[in-house]
């Protein structure tokens, strides 16, 4: 496969549009990565404060950068802290998907994650396979159970890291507050993962577009769709990797069955489902270590889940599949 540095994007479309006093738009960042919110209302209710309240709360529950936060403490040792209902949702959600996928997703992953020089600790120099295999000892979300609040692990080395699954359930999160004060119409976008409920100003639904990687330095697309009433995650491995001096090249996506750092042959991988956003974020990652081939059988079997997937084939060369319910 080539070597070459690759772009997807989710694009919201903003531009083209009349101008509706009905449409509010809000802009800003979160969670190391920027968001826009659009929604179709006649009230005024400012919701900038408690998005940034959430924000604030799903960080000190689950952000694994933030030295304070809960699920810092319980990566440490901790085991006196009670975690709260943000870190309830995301570790039963990730257990669900953890055994949906046979353990593709796993977000115990976290100790492998920090010695490829992708996590918030120290990177561990030379690492070999002899190191892998041990640390792989501490991967398994079935050597951890949550009771009475409380997370207990089979070994205390075991490290969570949620940062898979986090953004899509931020956009979760904020998607409810908006249900909760009625608003029908509206589109959640965090750093491309995206959660559409309802239409926009035309009485449409929301239309996004999946940029085309090109390499000549143009924009186009591979493909534009709607989002009736779903959500959407894409994750690639394009942006976070690192060469090495001989030219070596790590992705931030582990296998966790192997403990190893290498891309698959799957470029990027866009997941489209009825259910909460961060249900899709979590399957784009483990599609993104399945490679192209067992995700295409997965969504066989799994047809709740529709996937827009850019690979590259034997001589390099950028490829796309659809799975079979996708509409464009």
């Amino acid at each position: 496969m080539k070597n070459v540095l690759v772009l997807v994007l989710v694009i919201v479309f903003f531009s083209c549009e009349k101008k509706d006093e009905n449409l509010k738009i809000l802009k800003g960042n979160a969670i190391g990565t920027t968001f826009s919110i659009k929604y179709v209302s006649e009230s005024n209710l400012n919701f900038q404060i408690k998005i940034d309240s959430l924000i604030k709360a799903v960080n000190k529950s689950v952000s694994t950068y933030i030295p304070t936060s809960d699920i810092s403490k319980i990566n440490k040792g901790d085991t006196t802290i009670v975690v709260d209902h943000f870190f309830e949702e995301v570790f039963f959600k990730s257990e669900k998907i953890y055994t949906n996928t046979n353990g593709d997703f796993d977000p115990t992953v976290g100790v492998l994650v920090n010695a490829w020089g992708f996590g918030p600790e120290k990177a561990i120099e030379n690492l070999d396979s002899a190191k892998i295999k041990e640390l792989l000892t501490y991967v398994g979300f079935d050597k951890v159970s949550l009771k009475n609040g409380r997370i207990i692990k089979q070994y205390s080395e075991i490290y969570f890291d949620f940062n898979a699954i986090a953004k899509g359930y931020l956009v979760d999160i904020i998607g409810r507050v908006f249900e909760q004060e009625g608003v029908k119409n509206y589109m959640v976008e965090i750093g491309g993962e995206i959660r559409a409920r309802g239409v926009n100003q035309h009485g449409k639904f929301w239309r996004i577009a999946i940029e085309k990687p090109n390499e000549d330095g143009t924009r186009s697309f591979a493909t534009t769709i709607q989002l009736r009433n779903e959500s959407m995650a894409t994750s690639g491995n394009y942006r976070k990797f690192r060469t090495t001096a001989d030219g070596t090249k790590y992705v931030h996506t582990i296998n966790t069955k192997t403990g190893f750092a290498t891309e698959s042959n799957l470029l990027s991988a866009s997941v489209i489902c009825k259910t909460d956003c961060a249900d899709v974020d979590g399957y784009a990652t483990a599609f993104m270590a399945m490679g192209l081939e067992k995700s295409q059988e997965f969504l066989k079997e799994n047809t709740s889940l529709k996937a827009f997937l850019i690979y590259a084939n034997d001589k390099g060369e950028m490829q796309l599949y659809k799975s079979a319910n996708f509409n464009d």
